[in-house]
């Protein structure tokens, strides 16, 4: 797990603790690390919502896809981000979603009753470990009311230039590459991508925004 330390010291789950106590917790948490190639089903959706995910390397993409094949990008993990844990921290039968990696990574998986629960060692640092858990979920609820705000929009004009928006006031600059192809971004806006591809061609004519690929220029 030592080499793994650099970037779990990254983690908001690890944030505030000493790098040998981080070490010495792995093994008490129980966790454990799997690798996977591009594309390849990380967690199911339908199975035992128990593990929260930290991705090590690479990244996943959390996914819904509801009855008629329509698949929603709810989210990008990267690297010392965490996934999955609103689900076990919430002890729901099963998983909602699925999580698909977006390239060749690395996944640590923890049992979250590890971290809910205190072991028989008293570890003195588990309350910092709970304590930063819920300040990840808030963040993340706070990510969620963002998306809401996108998905709610009625045009697809509409739900483009609120992440756009969104996301150039994230970067601080009108100029911003975001983490999406075309299918994706418009899986993430749950819109046709035909639709998107038009809607972006006019907004270029219209003088409004320039891209290439995924970089994206408000003007």
């Amino acid at each position: 797990m030592k080499k793994y330390l650099e970037i779990l010291k990254k983690c908001p789950l690890f944030d505030g603790i000493a790098d040998d106590h981080l070490l010495k917790m792995l093994p008490c948490l129980g966790a454990t690390v799997s690798a996977y190639d591009k594309k390849y089903t990380v967690l199911m959706e339908g199975t035992a919502a128990k593990y929260l995910g930290i991705v090590l390397s690479g990244s996943v993409q959390v996914v819904q896809v509801d009855f008629y094949g329509n698949r929603s990008i709810l989210s990008e993990i990267t690297a010392s981000q965490i996934f999955a844990e609103a689900f076990a921290c919430a002890e729901v039968i099963s998983l909602p979603v699925t999580v698909i990696a977006n390239e060749p990574c690395e996944v640590m998986f923890i049992d979250c009753a590890h971290i809910l629960h205190t072991c028989a060692n008293h570890c003195g640092f588990h309350q910092q470990l709970i304590f930063n858990l819920m300040k990840d979920l808030a963040r993340k609820t706070i990510l969620f009311h963002q998306r809401i705000e996108i998905t709610s929009k009625r045009t697809t004009r509409e739900k483009l230039m609120t992440y756009l928006l969104q996301q150039s006031k994230k970067a601080a600059s009108p100029r911003f590459e975001i983490p999406f192809d075309r299918q994706e971004l418009a899986d993430y806006l749950e819109v046709d991508r035909s639709g998107l591809s038009a809607e972006i061609g006019k907004l270029k004519k219209e003088g409004l925004l320039d891209c290439e690929k995924n970089r994206f220029t408000l003007l």
